[in-house]
């Protein structure tokens, strides 16, 4: 009886030495109190290049961005947060970017141009990034746990898209097929006669920037707002960037099929206006001097799947007693 009443005291101390010591721990934010998110996005995406836009010079800035051509973009993402305040996040999306200049109102400006130049593109989307998160407010917060909290953060990172513009080619007999654009050289790209004009790749690099909040609905799962702009590295999302070339030079490249569609989608000003019969070779097409972008703003929804961060769910976790075999 008095050996058992010894294990019984001992048990006890052991469970009390251990319960001060998790306090103690829960005390400080440490990579050992890592934890996962994972989550789904859902929500609007828009083109920011050469095509389209409203007055004046085109911008790849939210000046231009046509509502009418809004996408949607949806995608998944995985977060990793060594601490509460810094967050690591990877994320997988998938979309579709358009622009037209045919949209353009026509005030009589610079927007005239593009409106008379008459291009238009599609293109699918799938971007992957690795990105940084931060959340200032967290060395704020008044109260343990996170149902109930707002958390705005900043984000910032680096990734790939692939992309695919294409244009829609009319038929002599009116019919409207969309065709793979980056084939068919539309500027020159390849051509000995544009050494300056190198083919482009259909990935690309970018850097995802922008900001968000997450409102925690109880502590595993948050609802969230995040605009995510994306900084590219190509003027060619919409296959649109310098100057028209000689027509005459998609015989010699192309088969004549492909010489056919390029002929009418590198140049459709007479698509719009049958009488137009301006001289455009070597005329400007696009404006080398801006990349394209595009951005999102996507409603998160996502969930703590390791982790149980409320003041009860530590308590429970300190007065567990160890195991002893």
């Amino acid at each position: 009886m008095r050996t058992s009443v010894l294990k019984v005291r001992y048990i006890v101390l052991v469970c009390l030495v251990a319960i001060s010591s998790l306090r103690t721990s829960a005390q400080s934010i440490s990579s050992s109190d890592g934890k996962f998110e994972i989550g789904l996005g859902l929500g609007p995406s828009f083109f920011l290049g050469d095509l389209g836009g409203t007055q004046g010079v085109g911008k790849t800035f939210v000046k231009d961005v046509n509502f009418p051509f809004t996408k949607l973009m949806k995608g998944i993402f995985v977060n990793y947060y060594p601490a509460e305040f810094v967050g690591l996040r990877v994320a997988l999306n998938a979309g579709h970017l358009e622009g037209d200049d045919a949209i353009i109102d026509n005030k009589g400006g610079a927007e005239r141009f593009r409106k008379q130049r008459n291009l238009k593109f599609q293109s699918k989307m799938m971007e992957g990034y690795a990105a940084l998160e931060f959340y200032p407010t967290v060395f704020f917060e008044q109260y343990e746990g996170l149902e109930h909290k707002l958390r705005p953060y900043a984000v910032i990172g680096f990734g790939m898209f692939h992309m695919n513009p294409q244009g829609e080619y009319i038929a002599p007999n009116g019919d409207k097929t969309w065709v793979d654009l980056k084939p068919l050289r539309t500027e020159g790209q390849g051509m000995a006669e544009y050494p300056d004009r190198k083919e482009y790749s259909l990935w690309q690099q970018e850097i995802p920037m922008g900001f968000g909040f997450k409102y925690y609905v109880k502590e595993t799962m948050y609802v969230g707002f995040e605009i995510l702009h994306r900084k590219t590295f190509t003027d060619y999302v919409d296959d649109v960037s310098t100057k028209y070339i000689n027509p005459a030079l998609f015989n010699t490249y192309l088969t004549p099929t492909e010489a056919v569609m390029a002929r009418q989608l590198a140049y459709r000003e007479t698509l719009a206006n049958p009488s137009q019969n301006r001289p455009f070779i070597n005329s400007q097409r696009g404006d080398p001097t801006e990349n394209d972008a595009f951005f999102s703003g996507m409603l998160r929804l996502g969930w703590r799947i390791n982790s149980d961060n409320s003041p009860n769910g530590r308590a429970r976790r300190q007065l567990r007693c160890p195991v002893f075999y």
